[in-house]
């Protein structure tokens, strides 16, 4: 029996609904209008996309949006100096830095010095350590999408088997802390795990972030389980080339109960996790109760 299509793209629009909904109640009912800026250095082509594309969405949920271009040139100072206006500007609740910085940015004092509370991302060192000791954190958005998606197909996760193939500290490691909080026994696997195959053939639930396409086969996947799909990978095909997951997903679905396509699966997620994210760290600054179905 073919497997159940987790469909990313429309679960991301309810998403985004449910923020626009909390966005109208925090202006009516208390004057607030949640800001995210976007910080965006040099001219990479992706991040220019992804940054449109962030502004575009955020402007949809009736939030403010600011972005500040810098040149890739730009030093490092000025930089800092620019993150510190922002963290101190109560109009602005979560902040962006896009990455990748070029080369010449510490790229970790750069995430570190956005406020905690404002790290939208949620790849600050405190909101790390928050998170991995189960307490009250910002989450980063691909993880908490993949969350949301699992906690929509199967209500409650408590004692399912899930294994995470990817031990990345963007997706990885707090996709398997948040999976360990809804009391999932988790196994944190990777391209050197050995028999590795037999360690995902145990999972009931599978997410695949470990950046290679189409690494997990589908006679790795046991049979009724849930896979995850956060890869993004483009390979070439003839002249043509076509995005894949980590994930073969043919030969996946025809034993999965549920998987997510690629795309319009996770990708759609992170944007969208990126508002609900947006708005929490806003709910939690003016101390009101944060919105319901949109945190960890």
């Amino acid at each position: 029996m073919a497997a159940t299509i987790i469909d990313g793209k429309a679960f991301a629009a309810t998403v985004r609904e449910k923020v626009a909904g909390h966005v109208d109640r925090l202006k009516t009912d208390h004057g607030v209008t949640p800001g995210l800026a976007v910080v965006l250095v040099g001219e990479d082509p992706a991040s220019q996309v992804y940054v449109r594309s962030k502004g575009k969405m955020t402007r949809e949920v009736g939030m403010k949006s600011v972005e500040h271009k810098l040149p890739a040139t730009v030093d490092q100072g000025e930089l800092l100096k620019l993150i510190d206006a922002l963290n101190n500007d109560p109009e602005i609740h979560g902040i962006l830095v896009q990455l990748p910085l070029p080369d010449h940015l510490d790229e970790t004092r750069v995430v570190n010095a956005v406020s905690p509370a404002k790290d939208v991302d949620g790849f600050h060192i405190s909101n790390v350590g928050l998170l991995g000791t189960g307490q009250k954190s910002m989450v980063p958005c691909t993880p908490l999408g993949c969350l949301m998606m699992l906690r929509d197909h199967h209500g409650d996760l408590t004692g399912m088997k899930a294994v995470v193939i990817g031990r990345s500290n963007i997706v990885g490691k707090p996709m398997a802390q948040l999976l360990l909080g809804d009391s999932c026994t988790v196994t944190i696997a990777h391209s050197r795990t050995r028999d590795l195959p037999e360690v995902v053939r145990r999972a009931d639930i599978v997410v695949a972030a470990v950046g290679r396409p189409e690494m997990v086969p589908g006679d790795w996947i046991k049979e009724g389980a849930t896979v995850i799909d956060v890869g993004i990978n483009r390979i070439e095909i003839g002249e043509k080339t076509k995005l894949v997951g980590d994930v073969d997903f043919d030969s996946a679905s025809e034993r999965a109960g549920a998987i997510t396509p690629v795309p319009g699966g996770v990708g759609p997620m992170t944007i969208a996790c990126l508002l609900a994210n947006t708005v929490t760290a806003c709910c939690r600054a003016n101390g009101l109760a944060e919105p319901e179905g949109l945190t960890a």
